[in-house]
């Protein structure tokens, strides 16, 4: 397989250089967003043989994000470097879910997001993509999974960065947790020292 282009994949990440330039000088965030993509590359040098489809993960969030926070955290220190990723991740997120909530008033939409949501969960969250999952039979008015394994907690632990895997598992409250009519119920998460991540979304 060909070797992805990193600064492409980098670029995809502008939203954080943005967060970047608001927060430290113009020629540190640029010499530092210039650091990232050479450190970004070596991650994919040293993981060329990840599987077509589990590379969604890595490619898009995971290796990148990485490579933006640990560069950042060798001179920035963890804490300022934790904070520019989960603040900017976190807003975005944020979005997500009001624009997912805007969309929910619509007739039906309850429903369909319902039944959309077990189909799009083992596409884009199950055993293809590297993930573990127990998928629980359906049952009118709620979705239900549970997450045993998953590619974030593998490879933030491996790049020595775990702990920004819990600002993945927040995305889920942040994008589920504020739907007009329907409930996200979660216990427990691996990213936070769980035995799994646990997914229950229903109707009130």
């Amino acid at each position: 397989m060909n070797m992805p282009d990193a600064a492409k994949m980098l670029n995809a990440k502008k939203f954080i250089k943005k967060t970047m330039d608001a927060r430290l000088p113009k020629e540190q965030s640029d010499r530092l967003w210039k650091k990232a993509e050479e450190r970004l590359r070596k991650i994919l040098e040293t993981y060329p043989d990840i599987p077509e489809k589990e590379r969604l993960h890595p490619y898009n969030y995971i290796f990148p994000t990485a490579a933006i926070y640990l560069t950042l955290k060798d001179e920035i220190g963890a804490s300022q470097a934790y904070d520019i990723i989960e603040s900017t991740i976190s807003q975005m997120t944020e979005d997500v879910g009001r624009q997912l909530a805007n969309m929910i008033h619509f007739p039906g939409f309850r429903s369909l997001f319902l039944w959309a949501w077990g189909p799009v969960s083992r596409n884009m969250f199950g055993p293809s993509r590297g993930f573990r999952n127990v998928f629980y039979p359906k049952k009118k008015g709620e979705m239900r999974m549970d997450i045993l394994a998953c590619p974030y907690c593998k490879w933030f632990g491996e790049l020595g960065c775990f702990e920004l895997t819990k600002i993945y598992c927040d995305n889920d409250e942040r994008t589920y947790g504020h739907l007009p009519g329907l409930k996200f119920q979660r216990t427990q998460t691996l990213g936070k020292n769980g035995e799994k991540c646990d997914f229950l979304i229903r109707k009130e």
